[in-house]
């Protein structure tokens, strides 16, 4: 970005606007796919991104420098979710191939298996790693959530759920919420086995849950389900403040989507493979992008980065238009 200037110098940061939302476009695309993009994610201290495809590659990326730095193909057991452990270059990540569900923890320096991780018995459908600790959550269609240690190939807890879950922890590690059933239940990560401490209701949508996700500060928490419903909360009193509606998904495709930064707006893909914007504090929607594809894209906002990423048929990076602003946007 600053080319020969001093790394200082581009510290810059823009605070998030309506305006700098509604002028963001894709600045810059790959398209070199072969399938659809199934799941992606931010390393939360590196500029890496991964990516997990349809067409059985796991990709890294650096971007700051939009380059990709690495294709790793996984043809023996496909790849459908893929997270960043607390190194950059590892990853976890689940297979597509119908008959193994084991995770797998994957150097991608080296290519090397680093370890198995057995136990669920059908699709492993949400995947969070703790940022405390090397531990992370798995949940399946199987109807069970696992808890892991990555050093362990054995699970160390089973909570078991009636539907589909959804799970993730908070950025501190110190909470994590699966929902499932119109319910979001709360648990403490280090006596999940007490059962949930909280058990917010989402207002009569039982359709499956798909991700659920906190807000970096952790006083927010959303919801997407298959009818096309995105909800958020407040994570400590459990109230519901909006319910976003964008095109229902089908069975085997996933609504996916994201906070910025500040938890100021909400991102999300739709059914019909269109982008939406919403302000948190207003409710109200503040963009949109159509598009062509009649899938939801995956969905990310890049960490301390007036950035956000969608996958489809291609990996499209979203930011402002300068020229709209006129003003300086660089990394926070």
């Amino acid at each position: 970005m600053g080319g020969t200037q001093p790394e200082r110098e581009d510290k810059v940061s823009l605070e998030l606007t309506e305006e700098i939302l509604q002028g963001m476009e894709v600045g810059m695309a790959f398209r070199d796919y072969s399938g659809r993009i199934s799941s992606m994610d931010f390393h939360k201290s590196s500029s890496y991104l991964v990516t997990a495809s349809d067409d059985e590659s796991i990709r890294l990326y650096d971007v700051a420098s939009a380059t990709c730095l690495k294709t790793i193909n996984s043809k023996k057991y496909g790849v459908d979710l893929v997270c960043f452990t607390s190194h950059p270059t590892t990853v976890i990540y689940s297979s597509k191939n119908g008959w193994d569900e084991s995770l797998r923890l994957l150097s991608l320096h080296d290519n090397k298996y680093l370890r198995y991780f057995k136990g669920h018995h059908d699709r492993v459908v949400s995947l969070s790693l703790c940022s405390r600790k090397d531990c992370f959550i798995s949940g399946s269609l199987d109807r069970t959530v696992l808890l892991w240690d990555q050093r362990a190939e054995k699970c160390q807890g089973l909570l078991r759920v009636q539907g589909r879950p959804a799970t993730a922890y908070d950025d501190q590690g110190l909470v994590f919420a699966i929902a499932f059933g119109g319910c979001i239940r709360m648990f403490d990560a280090r006596k999940y086995e007490k059962g949930p401490f909280e058990i917010f209701s989402v207002g009569g949508d039982i359709s499956d849950a798909n991700v659920v996700k906190f807000s970096n500060d952790g006083r927010l928490i959303l919801l997407t389900t298959s009818d096309g419903h995105i909800h958020v909360l407040d994570s400590f009193r459990g109230t519901l403040l909006s319910t976003y509606k964008v095109k229902p998904v089908s069975s085997n495709s996933t609504l996916e989507a994201s906070f910025s930064p500040e938890g100021t707006f909400v991102i999300s893909g739709s059914g019909d493979g269109s982008v939406y914007a919403w302000s948190v504090r207003s409710g109200k929607e503040v963009a949109s992008w159509l598009s062509t594809e009649n899938e939801p894209p995956v969905i990310k906002w890049a960490p301390g980065n007036l950035m956000f990423v969608t996958g489809s048929s291609e990996l499209s990076f979203w930011i402002p238009d300068l020229s709209k602003l006129g003003a300086y946007v660089g990394r926070k």
